[in-house]
């Protein structure tokens, strides 16, 4: 077994290959989480099993929490001030029509309701955070479009993260850890409601608010262990922190240093992680491909059914119908993590999170082609137009 240091520095040395070919390969818009997860399986099926980083899975998670917390900042008022009935239409049918998909698993794979529904979680969710860099870098965050689809995409995973507590428990696998004595998800629930009753008087009569660095990450950990120990999930519980520090007062350029420090060091090293879970036994089996195909084409029928949400009105207003389709088929991060989640707790087996991974690989890189393809062609037609 590898030491400590030489564990890190192999993973760091796989995080800089793939970091460096992502740069190349940048044209063919293939995103850094898929080199990181190839680089996590070629280590975890060589020099690397993954039992050899298992006492490094809490870094390899903070990253996660911290994107989730900072989803929960992006839960605002604002969020919703352009064109709320087209982005609750659009969230509403992204969570609804993955549900279509439930008999059909359970009929033509065999699958247990715990299995099915995490599947519906997976569908159910969108990879925000690939989403939103290819917008930023095609200068359409500000479109009528990329804000329509920001808030969709920060949204959409709110029933996701819901779906997936409901496969959890129905396993009988609470999301809190073994061994810890939480308070339970009734308790749990409660006390976050007492929190959140006093986070709202203490915005209302006290100046001071938490945007050191220590105070952040206290806010981070403390709401991600009540999640976690209340059987709620840990996710969750980082959501809701985002909640009450956005209401505390808006995300700063501290704040935003602060997580963005955090996530651009340790998300990488989970990506990595959850590639090394994934053996090559499982990829031999003609199970988990089939299940990846049907999965894969779930997965792009329901986001295109969520151009129902766009109305003519709409598209009058200059919201493009299919960009934000394309940027809702990238699984991305949120895929990951609940599949990641799900095989820890035992509810699905290994072929069928190997199965779940190429779904998501497949549906980031699928999604990341068609949106920026449909950028590039708005960009044209701009330009030739008089």
């Amino acid at each position: 077994m590898p030491t400590l240091l030489t564990t890190l520095l192999i993973l760091l040395t796989g995080v800089l290959i793939a970091r460096v070919s992502a740069g190349r390969l940048v044209a063919w818009a293939v995103p850094a989480i898929v080199l990181e997860l190839l680089v996590g399986f070629i280590l975890g099926n060589t020099v690397l099993p993954f039992a050899a980083i298992k006492p490094l899975s809490g870094l390899t998670e903070l990253g996660v929490l911290t994107l989730f917390f900072q989803v929960g900042l992006e839960v605002r008022g604002d969020l919703l001030a352009s064109r709320r009935n087209a982005i609750l239409r659009t969230v509403a049918i992204s969570f609804l029509a993955p549900l279509l998909a439930y008999w059909p698993l359970r009929q033509g794979f065999g699958m247990a309701a715990p299995e099915t529904l995490l599947c519906l979680a997976v569908l159910s969710a969108t990879g925000t955070g690939v989403t939103l860099r290819v917008l930023a870098l095609g200068n359409a965050l500000q479109t009528p479009s990329g804000r329509l689809l920001v808030g969709v995409s920060v949204l959409d995973d709110l029933p996701a993260i819901a779906l997936l507590s409901v496969a959890m428990a129905s396993a009988g696998q609470p999301m809190g850890g073994a061994g810890l004595a939480g308070p339970g998800p009734l308790l749990g629930l409660a006390l976050a409601a007492l929190i959140s009753l006093a986070v709202g008087l203490w915005a209302r009569h006290r100046p001071e608010r938490p945007t050191t660095p220590l105070a952040i990450l206290i806010v981070l950990i403390a709401s991600s262990w009540l999640g976690e120990a209340s059987g709620l999930t840990s996710l969750l519980g980082a959501l809701w922190g985002g909640i009450l520090l956005g209401r505390l007062s808006p995300p700063e350029a501290d704040v935003s240093r602060t997580l963005s420090v955090l996530s651009d060091v340790f998300l990488p090293l989970f990506f990595i992680s959850v590639g090394m879970r994934i053996s090559v036994g499982t990829l031999l089996e003609p199970a988990a491909w089939s299940l990846a195909a049907a999965l894969v084409v779930m997965a792009v029928f329901s986001k295109l059914l969520c151009g129902l949400g766009i109305t003519a009105a709409d598209r009058a207003a200059g919201v493009d119908r299919w960009l934000v389709v394309f940027g809702l088929v990238p699984r991305g991060l949120p895929g990951l993590v609940f599949a990641t989640t799900a095989l820890g707790a035992g509810v699905i087996n290994p072929t069928q999170f190997s199965a779940l991974v190429i779904m998501v690989t497949a549906t980031t890189v699928l999604g990341l082609l068609l949106l920026e393809r449909r950028l590039a062609e708005r960009s044209r037609a701009m330009l030739i137009k008089p």
